[in-house]
């Protein structure tokens, strides 16, 4: 890897997510070795004293590097995704003691099935021809023909995932792979800290846009039902999903040339609708509420794309481009309406995610939990973290803001009384605002009354 992604990776250790792990065995970070490498770069960019390392010392693989962008152009996704994927297998059938190899796909790889089950589902387009093909034609040609050799996928995310779970079939039939699908990932249920997390996706982008007023509507269906996994869940289904196909291998059971797939995601007495959601949110935003809110948290769902947009200029463009102005008079740089651009953006690249919804099954996965030995449960047992009631949800919600804080926006918790007065100030503000424009629209109807 580049040498800011090197320090990056210290960076990244030094996180407080590893604060237990530094207090409980303080030398193990001595054993991590980064290495030099790019997936986007044929042969993953290894260096052939690297590549000897692996060979002589690896035995597990879990392959979970990707680019998970919407956006991205069909050629960089498919060296991204599936080339790299491909790199990978090559690289296993050389290590001398693989002993598993572990590939993290999506269960959003299936989104042309209401029910997707835990099996590899077979696809016409050869991944062999769509690498060869990214790898001759330029960039320019296959964006004009990204559409049609997508078909019903929606995104070349999607489609590139679902091409790469037919390279590990294929390579499964010589090297011993595991597919493992997580749905949405969302901040850690228990381990090692309650609601830690590093990005903004899942419910949590949507918590906190809310939360700081940034986000006032959302173009989806309400009713809708998103699965969430907490990270930590998935982390622990990956290292057990290894170890079973791992004994398995171990034991010379030739009949299994498939790969195991185990969709991990959560049970239905979790799920909730995203209406339950954002309300299970404004609480949790009331009861911690962010620094510097620009409004009072607030919204609007709307299924028709008209409202949306007539409200987008309303409630996101107008107050962002107002506010900007401040800032640029106050001297600073102005951001708001660039972040209003790039959240329209992302929404009008998750429509199709926004409106449709899946049952994912994952008989597979919760009877994985129950193979791992008693003495090991306490540690590595996920089924139980799978089910959640309203008040758990509630709970696992508050942990995900108050994570959101301190990990995401770095707000310290000391500061929350002034947080918490500033919210009840915005409040007041958003009153008086609703009372003046009420009175302004019943004397512009007055008026129109008299005139006529």
């Amino acid at each position: 890897m580049p040498f800011k992604k090197i320090m990056s990776f210290y960076a990244y250790c030094i996180l407080q997510l590893f604060d237990r792990l530094r207090s409980e065995q303080p030398h193990c970070f001595e054993k991590l070795i980064p290495l030099k490498g790019d997936i986007e770069v044929e042969e993953l960019g290894l260096s052939s004293a690297d590549r000897n390392m692996l060979i002589e010392k690896v035995s597990i693989i879990f392959h979970v590097a990707a680019n998970v962008r919407f956006d991205n152009t069909l050629k960089k996704t498919v060296l991204l995704n599936i080339r790299s994927t491909r790199d990978i297998c090559v690289l296993g059938k050389s290590l001398k003691n693989l002993v598993v190899l572990v590939h993290v796909s999506s269960t959003y790889t299936q989104v042309d099935k209401p029910v997707v089950d835990e099996i590899v589902y077979p696809m016409e387009i050869d991944w062999r021809k769509t690498i060869q093909i990214a790898e001759t034609v330029n960039d320019y040609v296959l964006e004009v023909f990204k559409s049609k050799y997508l078909g019903t996928m929606p995104n070349s995310y999607v489609f590139t995932k679902r091409l790469a779970e037919q390279v590990i079939t294929d390579y499964s039939k010589s090297l011993p792979c595991v597919i493992c699908r997580p749905s949405i990932i969302s901040p850690t249920l228990n381990e090692p800290i309650k609601g830690w997390l590093d990005s903004f996706g899942g419910p949590v982008g949507l918590i906190v846009g809310c939360g700081k007023g940034i986000i006032r509507v959302f173009y989806n269906n309400p009713s809708i039902c998103d699965n969430f996994i907490p990270a930590d869940i998935t982390v622990k289904a990956m290292i057990v999903a290894g170890w079973k196909r791992g004994v398995i291998n171990k034991n010379n059971d030739t009949q299994n040339i498939h790969p195991f797939v185990y969709n991990c995601t959560s049970n239905h007495s979790m799920i909730q609708s995203r209406l339950n959601t954002i309300q299970i949110g404004n609480k949790t935003v009331a009861e911690y509420p962010l620094e510097d809110i620009i409004w009072t948290p607030g919204l609007i769902m709307t299924q028709s794309y008209f409202c949306y947009y007539i409200l987008v200029l309303l409630l996101h463009i107008i107050p962002a481009v107002f506010i900007d102005g401040l800032l640029q008079i106050a001297g600073k740089n102005p951001r708001l309406l660039k972040q209003q651009r790039k959240i329209f953006v992302n929404i009008n690249n998750m429509t199709h995610f926004l409106f449709n919804e899946w049952n994912f099954r994952n008989q597979k996965l919760l009877s994985l939990s129950n193979e791992v030995p008693p003495d090991n449960q306490r540690d590595f047992g996920f089924a139980v973290d799978l089910n959640y009631n309203y008040n758990n949800l509630f709970l696992y919600y508050r942990n995900c803001t108050i994570g959101s804080k301190m990990f995401l926006l770095n707000e310290s918790m000391d500061r929350l009384d002034a947080a918490r007065f500033h919210y009840k100030r915005m409040l007041w503000i958003d009153r008086i605002v609703k009372i003046l424009i009420g009175i302004l629209f019943i004397r512009i109807m007055y008026g129109i009354y008299i005139d006529v």
